[in-house]
């Protein structure tokens, strides 16, 4: 019999001849019927997914179906592979049924709509411009190539936000840096959320700034500082006469002329500064660039820094008082101010005698 053949050798009698005829077609029965069982869970509902793949699977490896029947099973569980999100597979498949089938329309669509959901633009497009030469009046084809344009265009506005966003940030980091500044890790973003700096078409520095009374630990908040400003002006506004006391200050220590501004020196050995290689995603944060992986080779072999202890501020407090007629660029640029992120200052009144002799004593320090 026919069964009892050796592999690969040829049928000489004509019983073997027949036995494998009648093989063969119940294999395609079986495949037929596979194919059919398929069609009927995939009607049946998404809980019969899995047992339409299944089916489908089974037909196909009959082995016994002509190309074009096998390229409409492929095609078929390509369309249940999509129905179940399994992107990559029904792709697989659907390049598969065009291999077998070139001219199978719906095995073309799906490969466009899988590659669509793989965000394989280009291929869904190819894919898409194939289907259409065959059938030119086809709606679904026309309405996923609109689709897939739509796609193309929100995919090229986003990389030139990205692009913006990288250029932006790094034009920051050479302004940084040309000025001598040293930016370490963000210490109060609960506070501040992920204000930056901004430079502006003058190449001026336009800082957020942080106010913290240290003697109760609230704050205030100056949006705008311009690199170029005195202390003096904003202090002048946000403390003058017409403006209410803080709601906390209920001796009204914290008046115009009591009040102090200092910043914390970084003591010799301390204080690290963000290398450029992290300075750039810190200031891409909340940005259309802030999940770019990588920036360049120039982000590279760049040393970290660290205060040694020889700068002009006076005495051995950590806290060094803030000339208020000097500029926000004067003060960034001492030697022993390291950058929290953005520019922290802390303010003190000479009213509150306590405090104040325990502040610039250097015996407090943050919660």
């Amino acid at each position: 019999m026919a069964l009892w053949m050796e592999a690969g050798s040829e049928p000489k009698t004509e019983s073997e001849i027949a036995d494998l005829e009648a093989i063969a077609a119940l294999k395609e029965s079986a495949a037929l019927e596979f194919k059919e069982k398929g069609n009927q869970y995939v009607k049946s509902g998404k809980k019969h997914y899995a047992d339409a793949i299944d089916c489908y699977t089974k037909a196909i490896n009959q082995k016994a179906l002509r190309d074009s029947e096998n390229s409409v099973i492929y095609a078929n569980r390509a369309h249940v592979n999509l129905l179940l999100g399994n992107y990559r597979r029904a792709l697989m498949d659907a390049e598969e049924a065009i291999k077998l089938c070139p001219t199978n329309i719906k095995a073309i669509y799906r490969a466009a709509k899988a590659s669509l959901s793989l965000d394989l633009l280009g291929e869904a497009r190819s894919y898409c411009e194939t289907g259409l030469e065959r059938d030119p009046n086809n709606e679904e084809l026309k309405k996923l190539a609109r689709q897939i344009d739509a796609q193309n265009l929100e995919h090229e506005h986003i990389e030139a936000q990205v692009s913006k966003a990288v250029a932006t940030a790094k034009h920051l980091v050479s302004a940084i840096e040309s000025r001598g500044l040293r930016i370490g890790k963000a210490v109060f973003q609960e506070l501040t959320g992920l204000k930056k700096p901004v430079l502006d078409s003058n190449n001026i520095l336009h800082w957020p700034v942080l106010l913290l009374y240290a003697e109760v630990m609230s704050s205030d908040f100056i949006e705008d500082f311009c690199e170029t400003d005195m202390f003096t002006a904003h202090l002048d506004t946000m403390f003058s006469e017409s403006c209410p006391p803080l709601p906390w200050d209920k001796e009204n220590n914290y008046t115009r002329e009591a009040i102090e501004l200092y910043y914390e020196a970084i003591l010799a050995g301390s204080g690290v500064c963000l290398p450029k290689a992290k300075l750039l995603p810190y200031l891409l944060e909340g940005t259309a660039g802030s999940q770019v992986e990588s920036i360049g080779d120039d982000d590279k072999d760049v040393t970290e820094w660290s205060y040694d202890g020889n700068s002009s501020g006076k005495g051995s407090s950590k806290w060094i008082k803030v000339n208020e007629k000097r500029t926000l660029h004067d003060v960034l640029k001492e030697p022993n101010l390291l950058i929290p992120g953005i520019p922290v200052f802390y303010v003190v009144s000479k009213r509150s005698s306590f405090f104040y002799k325990k502040f610039r004593d250097g015996k407090w320090s943050l919660p």
